[in-house]
C-alpha cells in the first residue's frame, strides 16, 4: 500500500497541471469539454491523494522505519491511535494532509456545482488545481517528500513528541487545516469573478456558507489549541502569543472582517474592492500560517523547523498570488465601483466598516509582532523577542472596541440612525452596563480593565436579549403561538441573523472569561507529606490543600513512558472535602525533557490548577527512598476558565444555525409586520395582505 501511495503522489502532479491549464483555457474559450475534463481531474487528484495518505498511514501501522518520516515520528511502542494521527504529526505528513483536505473540498465544490453556476466553474477549477499543483510541487521537490527512504532501516523509530500525545492535539491541527482549506473555495470564486467580469454580489452569495464553514473551523481549531495548551504544557495558561498561535489567529481576524463587510455589499452595493482585498488577504494568511509553521524560520512548540528551501517556495508562491490578484483588481476596478456611499457616521454601514478597520488593526498588530523578530534579525543581525506584554497592551483596547461593536452593529439602522432609533436600541443596554459596573465596584472588583470588560459584556448581552425578546413577543402576538414555539419559528425563519446573535453570545462569554484572568491567584510552595497550603479564592472561600505524598511507577517503555512521579493532593474548600487531585512529572523514552501533567478541578466559577514544579531528589524518588518526597507545588486559582470552553460551544452552535438554510421566504407569513420581525427588514406600510 505504501508503494502505491508513493506512485499516486507522482501521478497526481501531471493530472493537476493538466486540469489547471484546461480550467483556464476552458473558461477563456467556453469549451465545455475542456471544463468537464478540468473538473474530472479534480476528482482524480483527490482519489490519488487519498491513496498517498493511506500509504503513509499504512507505513505508520506497519512500523516501516525505512521511511524517514515514519522513523522520525513513530516507534513500535506508540499506541495505535497516535500512529493513525501520525499523518499530520510532522511537516511532511501535515503538508500531504493539507493537500488531501483541499482536494476533498475542491471535489465537493465541483460536485455541488456540476449543474449550476457554470459561468464560474471553469476558472474555479483552474484556481483550485493551481493551488493543488503548488502543494504537490512542494511535496515532491522541496525535500519534504513523506515517502523519502533512509539509507538503512533502524530497529526502532524516535517516536512522537510526548507533548503531542494528547487528545486535543490530535483534533486541533485537522480542525485548523479544515478552516484553512475551506477558505480556498471563496478565494477561487472571487478570482473567477475577476476573470469573467461578473462582479456583483453573486459570487458572495455562492460562497457564503463556505466562508462560514471556514470561519467555524478556524474558531473551533483555535479553541482546541487553547485547551491543549491549558492541559498539556503545564504553565497554567491557554494563550501565550506564540508565533504559530498568532498565525492561526490572523486569518480568523480577517475572515471575521470579511463576514461583516459582505453584508454591506449585499445590502448596499458598497465595499466591492474592499471585499475582494479581504478575500485575497485571508487566503494569503492561510498560506502564511502554513508557511510559518513549516518554514523553519521560527522556533515554536508547534513548529516543524527542518528545511529552509520550503520557505523560499512558499514566499514565492504568495508573492505571485498577491501580484496576480492585485493586477486583476486594478484591471476590473471600473466594475468594482460602489453603487452607494455612506450617508451618516451613525449607521450600520459605518459600524461595520469601523469594525473592519479595528479587526484589520488587530491583525496588523499581531502580524507585525510575529514577524518583527525575523525582520530585526535580518536587518541588524541581533535576535529580538516580542512577548505577551506587547500583544496584550496593543490588543486589549482593540478587543474592547470590537466587543462593544458586537452590540452596536447588528441593531443600528442602515443608511442613517435617527435619535429615536438610537434611544430605542441602546438606552436600556447602556443603563444595564453602567449598573453592572457600579454593582461590581461595590462588590469589590477594582481591576479597571476587567470592570470595563464585564460592563461592556452586560451591554452587548442586553442588546441581544432585547432583540430576541422583541422578535419572539411580536411573533407570538401576531401568530398566536406559544413563547417557545414563537422563538423556534423566529430563528428558523432567518437562521443567518439569529445564528449571528448566538455567535455574539459565545464571543461575550469568552471575553467574560478572559477578564477573569485579572483575578488569578498564583502561589508556589515547597511541601513535604502532610504539609498544607491555604489559598484564598477571588470569591472569598479558602482552599486547604494537603500534600499526601509522591508515588513513582516505572513505565518500562510502555506507551514510551520511562517513569512517572505522581503527587497526590487532597482538597478542601472551607473545610468541606472536595476530593483528590494529582499532578505528575513524566520521563519518556523518546525525550530527555521532563514533562508535566497538571491537576485541574473545574467549576463554573473557577479552576483549581496544580503543577508539580520540581522534585527535591529525582534519583531518590526513583529508588523508592522514603525521604525523597519533597516537591515544589504551584497552585493557581483561575476564575471563569470553564466559560471559555462553554463560549466556544455556543459560538459553534450559532455558526451551525447560521449555516443551516432558512425556511423558504415563500412559506413565510404574508404579513409585513411579521416579515419585519423575522428578517430585520422594515415593514412597508399600506401593503395589502
Amino acid at each position: 500500500m505504501t508503494i502505491l501511495g508513493e506512485y499516486a503522489l507522482w501521478i497526481a502532479l501531471p493530472i493537476s497541471v493538466w486540469g489547471m491549464l484546461l480550467g483556464y483555457v476552458g473558461g477563456r474559450t467556453q469549451r465545455g469539454d475542456y471544463v468537464l475534463s478540468a473538473e474530472r481531474s479534480i476528482y482524480a487528484v483527490f482519489f490519488l491523494l487519498v491513496l498517498a495518505s493511506l500509504g503513509i498511514v499504512s507505513a505508520f501501522l506497519g512500523d516501516k522505519f525505512e521511511y524517514w518520516y515514519i522513523a522520525s515520528y513513530s516507534n513500535r511502542e506508540m499506541e495505535f491511535f497516535y500512529k493513525v494521527t501520525g499523518l499530520w504529526a510532522g511537516q511532511r505528513g501535515s503538508l500531504l494532509f493539507w493537500a488531501v483536505i483541499l482536494a476533498f473540498f475542491s471535489t465537493l465544490c465541483v460536485f455541488l456545482n456540476r449543474k449550476k453556476n457554470r459561468e464560474f466553474m471553469p476558472y474555479v477549477a483552474g484556481v483550485l488545481q493551481t493551488i493543488l499543483t503548488f502543494f504537490l510541487v512542494v511535496l515532491l521537490f522541496a525535500d519534504v517528500n513523506p515517502f523519502e527512504q533512509l539509507a538503512f532501516t533502524p530497529a526502532n523509530g524516535q517516536g512522537l513528541n510526548p507533548q503531542l500525545q494528547n487528545y486535543w492535539m490530535t483534533i486541533h491541527p485537522p480542525t485548523l487545516y479544515l478552516g484553512f482549506t475551506a477558505f480556498t473555495i471563496p478565494f477561487a470564486f472571487a478570482v473567477a469573478a475577476l476573470l469573467n467580469g461578473r462582479l456583483d454580489a453573486r459570487w458572495i452569495e455562492l460562497t457564503r456558507r463556505w466562508i462560514l464553514l471556514s470561519w467555524l473551523f478556524l474558531a473551533v481549531g483555535i479553541i482546541f489549541g487553547m485547551r491543549w495548551a491549558y492541559e498539556e504544557l503545564g504553565w497554567g495558561g491557554y494563550w501565550f502569543w506564540d508565533p504559530v498561535e498568532n498565525a492561526s489567529l490572523l486569518p480568523w481576524l480577517t475572515a471575521t472582517a470579511f463576514l461583516h463587510s459582505i453584508q454591506i455589499q449585499e445590502n448596499r452595493g458598497m465595499l466591492k474592492v474592499w471585499n475582494m482585498s479581504l478575500v485575497l488577504l485571508t487566503f494569503l494568511l492561510t498560506i502564511f500560517a502554513t508557511f510559518l509553521t513549516r518554514s523553519g524560520l521560527i522556533e515554536s512548540v508547534h513548529s516543524f523547523a527542518q528545511e529552509l528551501k520550503i520557505a523560499y517556495i512558499f514566499l514565492s508562491f504568495m508573492g505571485v498570488v498577491l501580484l496576480a490578484c492585485i493586477l486583476l483588481i486594478i484591471y476590473r476596478l471600473p466594475k468594482l465601483q460602489s453603487e452607494n456611499s455612506i450617508q451618516s457616521f451613525l449607521s450600520r454601514e459605518s459600524a461595520f466598516l469601523f469594525n473592519n478597520l479595528i479587526l484589520l488593526g488587530a491583525a496588523f498588530a499581531v502580524f507585525w509582532g510575529t514577524i518583527f523578530p525575523l525582520v530585526a534579525e535580518g536587518v541588524t543581525g541581533q535576535q529580538v523577542s516580542v512577548g505577551p506584554p506587547f500583544f496584550e497592551k496593543v490588543n486589549f483596547p482593540i478587543g474592547l472596541v470590537l466587543l462593544a461593536l458586537a452590540g452596536i452593529g447588528p441593531v443600528i439602522a442602515w443608511r442613517r440612525a435617527t435619535k429615536r432609533n438610537l434611544q430605542k436600541n441602546f438606552q436600556i443596554p447602556i443603563m444595564v452596563g453602567c449598573f453592572v459596573a457600579i454593582a461590581l465596584w461595590i462588590a469589590g472588583a477594582r481591576h479597571g480593565l476587567a470592570l470595563v470588560t464585564w460592563s461592556v459584556c452586560a451591554f452587548v448581552l442586553t442588546v441581544i436579549a432585547t432583540e430576541f425578546w422583541k422578535g419572539t413577543r411580536a411573533r407570538a402576538r401576531i401568530e398566536g403561538e406559544g413563547f417557545a414555539v414563537a422563538l423556534f419559528h423566529l430563528v428558523t425563519r432567518n437562521r443567518r441573523r439569529w445564528g449571528g446573535y448566538i455567535v455574539h453570545v459565545g464571543i461575550v462569554m469568552i471575553y467574560f472569561a478572559f477578564a477573569g484572568a485579572a483575578y488569578n491567584v498564583d502561589e508556589r510552595q515547597h511541601v513535604l507529606p502532610g504539609d498544607q497550603i491555604n489559598i484564598t479564592s477571588p470569591f472569598g472561600h479558602i482552599y486547604t490543600l494537603t500534600y499526601e505524598g509522591l508515588s513513582v511507577s516505572l513505565g518500562r517503555g510502555q506507551r514510551n513512558l520511562l517513569w512517572q512521579a505522581i503527587a497526590t493532593v487532597s482538597v478542601e474548600q472551607d473545610g468541606v472535602a472536595k476530593g483528590i487531585l494529582t499532578t505528575e512529572k513524566r520521563q519518556y523514552v523518546t525525550s530527555d525533557q521532563l514533562m508535566t501533567e497538571v491537576g485541574i478541578r473545574s467549576t463554573v466559577r473557577e479552576d483549581l490548577y496544580l503543577i508539580l514544579s520540581a522534585m527535591d531528589d529525582v534519583d531518590g524518588a526513583l529508588s523508592a527512598n522514603s525521604s525523597a518526597q519533597g516537591i515544589d507545588l504551584q497552585v493557581l486559582v483561575k476564575p471563569f476558565v470553564l466559560w471559555i470552553w462553554a463560549g466556544g460551544l455556543i459560538l459553534a452552535l450559532g455558526t451551525v444555525i447560521a449555516l443551516w438554510p432558512s425556511v423558504d421566504r415563500r412559506r413565510r407569513s404574508s404579513r409585513p409586520e411579521l416579515e419585519a420581525v423575522t428578517t430585520g427588514a422594515p415593514a412597508i406600510a399600506g401593503v395589502a395582505r
